[in-house]
């Protein structure tokens, strides 16, 4: 399994788009990673033998969620997937600018 800045390839080759935010989450540790999924993609099984996935769908409702992961400082995967948020940043710095 790898980290990339748009998402997470598992041993299929597949890419899972997905973004990453970093930020202060509410009952979570200081440096949480959120991983979410994009276009309502659902994470492989392969992706959930290392995370626990939320995924909060109620289709009698039609509501439709994304798959999202939440990743502590604690997680052994933490650090590469520190990296590719960081990479995710910086090239979204690049792409639109520094805020000012």
């Amino acid at each position: 399994m790898k980290f990339f800045y748009n998402g997470i390839k598992d041993s299929s080759g597949k890419l899972y788009k997905a973004w990453y935010s970093v930020g202060r989450l509410t009952n979570y540790p200081e440096g949480t990673i959120t991983i979410y999924a994009k276009n309502y993609d659902r994470f492989s099984a392969e992706i959930a033998q290392h995370f626990e996935i939320e995924n909060d769908t109620d289709s009698q409702t039609d509501y439709f969620d994304d798959d999202k992961i939440r990743v502590q400082p604690s997680h052994r995967l933490y650090a590469l997937v520190l990296e590719a948020a960081q990479k995710q940043e910086d090239r979204n710095a690049k792409r639109y600018g520094k805020a000012a």
